[in-house]
């Protein structure tokens, strides 16, 4: 005797995520934390690039991301290195470094999607190596007299630009 089971509904997949983020070396886990919350909210990959100034354990991490940690897709690569190798080998699309020093305004770049945007340590940026390895370096325009936003915030104003751009901000 077989017994069929009734049909369960189809849950779709969801689509593949428009773009990514990449944390090169962070060295603040607060603002880890809230990258990886606003992540897994907006349904976007993250690249950590270690090493990371904190252990990845770390209780301020967890009190900035809440309970949003476990639901970041999220990838750590030992170094650089190994990171270039990996999306290498993934046919990753555009590499788009957020930095104090970029030549084109976020406001006027046009994103694709498949690119991922970088971000520095936030004491330091990035070192040469890995500005010269980006695509595109890209800036947040702001008063001349100030230095920088917190990282955090200026992620989540660029990647709330290219998400409205890309059509790509998850529905409810």
């Amino acid at each position: 005797m077989v017994i069929r089971l009734p049909d369960l509904p189809a849950h779709p997949m969801p689509p593949p995520a428009p773009l990514r983020l990449a944390l090169f070396e962070p060295d603040i886990p607060q603002n880890a934390g809230t990258l990886l919350r606003l992540a897994a909210c907006l349904g976007l990959p993250v690249d950590i690039i270690e090493p990371c100034g904190f252990i990845f354990s770390d209780n301020r991490l967890r009190r900035a991301g809440m309970d949003y940690l476990d639901a970041a897709d999220r990838r750590h690569h030992s170094s650089w290195e190994a990171y270039l190798s990996k999306r290498a080998g993934g046919g990753g699309g555009r590499l788009l470094l957020l930095t104090t020093s970029g030549d084109t305004a976020y406001t006027e770049f046009a994103f694709a999607a498949g690119d991922t945007i970088l971000l520095g340590r936030e004491s330091g940026g990035v070192p040469p190596a890995v500005h010269a390895a980006a695509d595109a370096r890209l800036l947040v325009p702001m008063r001349q007299d100030a230095r920088s936003l917190n990282v955090a915030v200026a992620a989540a104003m660029v990647v709330g630009e290219a998400l409205r751009q890309l059509k790509g901000f998850p529905g409810r």
